[in-house]
């Protein structure tokens, strides 16, 4: 850990609910104009997600944010977390993100999952049932496409002539693979350089599926999505936000993102979360316990990112949690650690 600093970074989904809906114009200036200031004091990543065909206007396009954010940002790793790769072309995906990478620096680094949502799947004209083998042959396109290499691919799922393209990137991005159910991890063990994990709970299943495949747990990449929320008054603020993340939440039900809708219930109200543990609320000195604690006990995780704000939540209101975290809390984190500040590569 002392050789490396963690990153500590945001997570948009940039959704703007009917009910608290502002114009999208000025919700993407805003949130550029609030990532070029999280950079300055101290925040280190975004990370980006994608959805389709939402009424809130979920990310539908995670790579044009990036290329954008990229321009106004100098130092801030990039990343997706995570594109739904069976949705789209492979050699598309190698493509745009070689180019984001050249765009950046060598600053982007490319999350994708197996996605979990059948409109999604039927309006993309792919089967749900095939999800596994397009995310497995997915990556192993992109590989093939970012090494130069003049060959054809061959797969259950793709048939390609060769997949070389140009320009290629400079520094290849990290090819990260997020997943919640434990064939998927094993998966993502497997394929990945790297684990998207959410919430905490599926990182030692992680580095356990890493010994398994042959690789080394020691060496093992996570990247940990949180869902946390940080505030001198926590309780305070979650009456405040509580409703946001209630929206956020049932909607995840709604689509079967923690499992088979009719199965998984929807929180009745935004205490329910808190008591389910579905969001921790923290103030500075137990978010400073917290995340020391998490990062000595998994020296392997390098990001650990926050949502920026919650669905609806105008984005200064999400600005004075992340003043919060960048000010008073990851200094402190970094002193209990011994680590200097600075951005991971």
């Amino acid at each position: 850990m002392t050789e490396q600093s963690v990153n500590f970074g945001l997570w948009y989904d940039f959704r703007n609910p009917e009910q608290w809906f502002r114009p999208f114009s000025t919700l993407y200036r805003e949130a550029l104009d609030q990532l070029a200031w999280a950079e300055s004091i101290g925040i280190g990543s975004v990370w980006l997600t994608e959805h389709h065909f939402c009424e809130d206007g979920y990310t539908p396009s995670p790579y044009t944010l990036a290329a954008a954010i990229g321009e106004r940002t100098k130092t801030m790793r990039i990343g997706t977390n995570l594109v739904i790769a069976p949705l789209h072309n492979p050699v598309r995906l190698a493509e745009d993100a070689a180019t984001l990478s050249l765009l950046t620096g060598g600053r982007f680094d490319l999350g994708l999952g197996q996605g979990y949502w059948a409109p999604e799947f039927a309006a993309f004209d792919r089967n749900l049932k095939h999800r596994p083998s397009l995310l497995e042959e997915s990556v192993a396109v992109i590989r093939q496409a970012w090494s130069g290499e003049e060959k054809p691919f061959e797969g259950k799922r793709f048939s390609l002539p060769s997949v070389r393209i140009t320009p290629k990137p400079e520094v290849l991005p990290k090819l990260l693979v997020g997943a919640m159910a434990d064939p998927a991890i094993e998966r993502a063990a497997r394929i990945s350089d790297g684990f998207l994990s959410t919430q905490n709970v599926h990182q030692q299943s992680y580095l356990d599926a890493l010994d398994r495949v042959g690789k080394s747990s020691a060496d093992g990449q996570i990247f940990a999505g949180q869902w946390a929320v940080i505030a001198e008054d926590p309780e305070r603020e979650w009456a405040r936000i509580g409703q946001y993340a209630l929206y956020q939440l049932n909607n995840y039900i709604e689509w079967g993102a923690f499992g088979p809708p009719d199965v998984v219930p929807k929180f009745e109200t935004a205490d329910q979360i808190v008591e389910g543990g579905a969001f921790q609320l923290w103030d500075v000195a137990t978010a400073v316990d917290e995340l020391t604690a998490l990062l000595k006990d998994k020296p392997q995780i390098k990001d650990v990112h926050f949502w920026a704000q919650l669905p609806g939540e105008p984005v200064d209101s999400g600005s004075a949690r992340i003043e919060v975290l960048a000010t008073k809390v990851v200094p402190q984190v970094r002193e209990r650690l011994g680590q200097k500040a600075g951005v991971a590569g």
